[in-house]
């Protein structure tokens, strides 16, 4: 039990002390801490559009940090969720305009974009398996072939002198929020919220309710003792990696299907790579990931909130303090739970 709390309260002591970081650097410039926290805190949560930014920018962070997290329980890391989710966005809006039935085509947009990323997690799983070759490197590097192959693919497509394609019929689009609730009218928060959220339970039953996700946390944790025990961990992980790639992919859905409608170069704005970081405040597990990626949301929109009077690099900065207070805490937690064994 006291292993437990220790392990958990990881990620809260981790915010704390960036928090306090952040602290330092608002004094530095002569503005109150309490009070642009109490500003974030107040935009973020306390008004019905502020909060239905936060669930729009923590909506695809929650399905990167997913992503990131399944990796990391079966061992392996997975760099490239920002160009498997650049592929997932893509491959929505190109099937958002095929000529299908209204309710046919937002299905296919859907799969078509879990199936992009999921392709695309995959091959370096396949290179791993077989080659034995790492997917760290592998996954980061296929983001730069993703950036490009989308530019290329997308050059016939995209309207003249821009970077996007054409708006998607709307039986593509995914219904705002603000329809159903409207106390978040005007806020781009939509459906794929609600997605990200299945996804999340989908993968803790995965992971802890089946024989398969059994398989991924034993390779993940002792890839020799699965392998005694019958498990190929090449296998495991190369299936861990294409379902890491179709979370990714699908994150993409938030801004192509229920935000902006269309696709557009450059969107992910680096949720692909802010993934990890939720993963790590998350402790890699899926209900966690969900509270970390609400975490790092309203960071996000509270930054523009209070941009006028700090500088936007504040938040950057303290995102980065999150992640290595993250991974500092999660070590010296481990000790202390070692040694009270």
């Amino acid at each position: 039990m006291k292993r437990r709390l220790l392990l958990g309260s990881a990620p809260f002591i981790a915010v704390a002390l960036a928090l306090g970081a952040g602290a330092v650097f608002i004094l530095a410039i002569g503005e109150s801490p309490l009070e642009l926290y109490g500003i974030m805190a107040r935009e973020c949560f306390g008004r019905g559009y502020g909060i239905g930014q936060t669930l729009f920018k923590a909506t695809p962070l929650i399905l990167t940090g997913l992503a990131v997290a399944i990796g990391f329980r079966t061992g392996v890391f997975n760099i490239g969720a920002e160009g498997q989710m650049v592929l997932g966005g893509f491959a929505a809006a190109m099937a958002g305009l095929l000529p299908l039935p209204g309710p046919l085509r937002l299905a296919a947009a859907l799969l078509a974009a879990a199936l992009a990323g999921g392709a695309w997690g995959a091959l370096p799983g396949l290179l791993k398996a077989r080659f034995g070759a790492h997917e760290v490197i592998n996954t980061m590097m296929l983001n730069f072939v993703a950036y490009a192959l989308v530019a290329w693919m997308g050059h016939s497509v995209f309207e003249h002198a821009t970077v996007r394609t054409a708006t998607l019929p709307e039986s593509a689009w995914l219904p705002r929020l603000g329809a159903f609730f409207p106390a978040l009218h005007g806020s781009p928060a939509n459906l794929s919220l609600l997605l990200a959220l299945l996804a999340a339970l989908g993968l803790h039953l995965l992971l802890f309710r089946t024989r398969l996700g059994y398989e991924l946390r034993v390779v993940g944790s002792n890839p020799a003792a699965g392998e005694y025990g019958g498990i190929a961990p090449g296998r495991a992980q190369a299936l861990a990696l294409a379902i890491s790639g179709a979370a990714a992919g699908l994150a993409g859905i938030a801004f192509v299907l229920g935000y902006k409608h269309y696709f557009e170069l450059g969107f992910s704005a680096g949720a692909g790579f802010l993934g990890i970081a939720v993963a790590l405040v998350g402790r890699n597990h899926p209900f966690g990931v969900v509270v970390a990626a609400l975490f790092f949301g309203a960071l996000s929109y509270g930054g523009l909130v209070v941009n006028q009077r700090v500088p936007k690099e504040l938040v950057d900065a303290l995102q980065g303090l999150v992640i290595l207070f993250a991974i500092a805490t999660q070590q010296v937690m481990e000790r202390l739970a070692r040694r009270l064994a």
